[in-house]
């Protein structure tokens, strides 16, 4: 299992199967300088948009047109951009390809219900829609190579600033009202007997592969990895640094074919296999068998949150040095537990809005939970709405002219480029 980082400014949207396009017969669409771009890549965009934004694209052939019609002007502008970036030999790190696959794969195995539901939504094998989908982000991490070379060393100047603040000042969002945030969070972790019944069922399962079941019905059945159990418990090839310490050192550690012993993680207990290996790279596959806290798992870990709050509110210490003492947010060591503003109703994460809400600056609620465990959070300040101004946002507007700045500049060379590079496009599909 790739590496856990915890985010409070980012939520997962939920999406379900909704119902899929018929996939087009498959042809050239157009032909950019010597790269075609074929039918099913436009469809392939298309099935994407719709899974992600929640659309029965099969219902709707006009929508399905105009889609079509708008991922083939996408399609030319990536292959013009990718035309630019093999000329200057501009290549994607294999390695974050390979985990940010792993990732996407994952994510949407798991909104989608299953990997069946995922084929049948993309009419498609799932290697199919690996192959796919690691060509669309190979390209896009190299054309962001590409504009980072060409436009990231432009800069702007104080007057550039002014003059696009007074062109834009009325299309700007104002400032919402806003509060700025500390936390403390406290994962809450398995009792004793938890891990006692977890560490059961796999050496249960050890046991059945010793007495030569297969490794892939195994994990079909049993394993509670969502993203990889579907797939026998395969995880593809990847490099050192995708997986967490104590699974790489036991993965790395087995020769071809090989079967580890029970491996302990943050996640639960796992068996390996490894199926291949090259180089720093390998193709291993595991079953999982979490490790489930308890209902006095988490009470045990409410109370701590409500002493902690208490030894602050007392004197006995700051709310930094409990966050660095006891919270379990891995930036802890770099911010303190100091999350940063956010606008009253922009709270991605509803349970800070509701925590927050009626908190005066300086106090701290008592502990609520999210996805990633128990929260206290206490106020730093807060900001009523107002305009934008170049005395008090000068950060921020900076930042947005720059953007525009180079965005400018960027569809201006694009524009060059669809004038210098032969275009012809064989049907509007």
């Amino acid at each position: 299992m790739t590496k856990i980082l915890l985010s409070f400014a980012t939520i997962l949207i939920l999406l379900t199967s909704i119902g899929y396009p018929q996939q087009m017969v498959d042809g050239i669409a157009a032909i950019v300088g010597d790269d075609i771009i074929l039918f099913s890549e436009i469809n392939s965009l298309v099935i994407q948009y719709a899974f992600q934004n929640k659309i029965d694209i099969a219902n709707q052939p006009e929508l399905q047109e105009k889609l079509s019609k708008q991922f083939l002007q996408t399609l030319i502008d990536q292959k013009l951009l990718l035309i630019k970036a093999d000329e200057d030999t501009i290549k994607a790190d294999e390695d974050r390809v390979e985990q940010a696959l792993r990732q996407q794969i994952d994510y949407m195995i798991n909104q989608a219900g299953s990997q069946e539901k995922l084929e049948e939504y993309y009419s498609a094998p799932l290697f199919i829609i690996k192959r796919d989908l690691r060509k669309e982000i190979t390209n896009q991490m190299r054309i962001n190579l590409l504009r980072e070379k060409r436009f990231g060393g432009i800069s702007i100047s104080r007057k550039e600033i002014e003059n696009f603040f007074h062109t834009y000042k009325d299309s700007l969002p104002a400032k919402k009202a806003s509060v700025d945030i500390s936390h403390i969070l406290m994962q809450v972790t398995p009792s004793e007997e938890s891990a006692r019944k977890a560490l059961e069922k796999i050496t249960e399962i050890q046991n059945r592969l010793k007495n030569g079941e297969d490794f892939a019905e195994l994990a079909r059945k049993y394993s509670e990895d969502p993203g990889s159990a579907a797939n026998g418990g395969d995880l593809g090839f990847v490099s050192r640094g995708t997986f967490v310490k104590e699974f790489e050192e036991a993965a790395f550690a087995l020769e071809k074919g090989e079967i580890s012993d029970i491996v302990q993680t943050q996640f639960g207990f796992h068996i390996i296999q490894l199926l291949d290996r090259q180089g720093e790279r390998i193709h291993a596959r595991h079953i999982l068998i979490r490790l489930q806290p308890t209902k006095e798992d988490e009470q045990r870990v409410i109370e701590k949150l409500k002493e902690i709050r208490q030894k602050i509110l007392d004197g006995d210490s700051t709310f930094e040095e409990m966050a660095l003492k006891y919270s379990d947010d891995p930036n802890v060591q770099n911010d303190h537990g100091h999350l940063g503003e956010f606008e009253e109703d922009g709270f991605q994460i509803k349970a800070f809005a509701e925590a927050t809400k009626n908190l005066k600056v300086g106090e701290i609620s008592l502990p609520f939970k999210t996805e990633f465990g128990y929260h206290i959070v206490r106020v730093n300040k807060r900001e009523k709405a107002r305009k934008l101004s170049l005395e008090e946002d000068w950060e921020q507007i900076e930042q947005w002219a720059l953007q525009h700045k180079r965005e400018t500049e960027f569809k201006k060379w694009l524009k060059q480029l669809r004038q210098e590079i032969p275009i012809i496009i064989k049907s509007q599909t």
